[in-house]
């Protein structure tokens, strides 16, 4: 029940050069569970900001009153990465030691906030819910920790895809929780949910 909502809110997308450039931003009412309305949508074009600084900016939404004021900071991406399989960042003996050495007991204090990083290989999924009329799904896989969403490429018509990817990711709080949900691509239209698992990370 505000007009001028504030919800300092941080999220942290990951930037790839062979994505869109556009940043596209909706804001939505909520009456109840059931009904929503769309108050309104805008656009940043993300290479034409400045890198490694903070930007401000007011954007006003389009075909609607009203504006959204954020901040947006562009900054090199550190920890994060979507490999093959084949070319696991930890599958170099060289690079195991040295992050067994960056987190050392004694260098503990070093950086608070460098906490660690997770490493997770996506192999494959096994017997899917049919979501086609032909009896087949195009599933891909979301990996979501805090605030950091990654994701696999779409294997079409098949309900035992294989993805062999390895994500990393930035461990930010010990406490989150590994979400890893499996959705049907279905083209223009949301995507179906398939399946979901949830890995609290001092489970690990």
């Amino acid at each position: 029940k505000s007009a001028n909502p504030q919800w300092r809110e941080q999220f942290d997308f990951h930037y790839f050069s062979d994505r869109k450039d556009m940043l596209d931003i909706e804001v939505w009412r909520k009456d109840n569970k059931k009904h929503e309305e769309l108050l309104g949508t805008c656009q940043v074009d993300i290479t034409a900001l400045p890198t490694k600084q903070t930007n401000c900016l007011e954007l006003p939404l389009e075909k609607h009153p009203g504006s959204l004021l954020m901040l947006i900071a562009v900054a090199p991406c550190t920890g994060v990465s979507i490999s093959d399989l084949c070319v696991c960042p930890l599958g170099d003996p060289s690079e195991r030691q040295q992050i067994s050495q960056r987190y050392r007991i004694k260098n503990s204090f070093q950086d608070i906030k460098d906490i660690g990083f997770l490493q997770v290989k996506v192999l494959k999924a096994v017997d899917l819910l049919a979501a086609d009329f032909a009896g087949k799904s195009d599933p891909f896989c979301v990996l979501e920790l805090g605030n950091d969403s990654l994701q696999t490429h779409t294997v079409y018509k098949n309900l035992n895809p294989e993805w062999n990817k390895v994500f990393t990711f930035p461990i930010k709080d010990i406490h989150d929780v590994l979400e890893v949900t499996v959705f049907d691509e279905d083209g223009d239209k949301p995507p179906d949910f398939l399946g979901k698992v949830a890995i609290p990370l001092l489970s690990v």
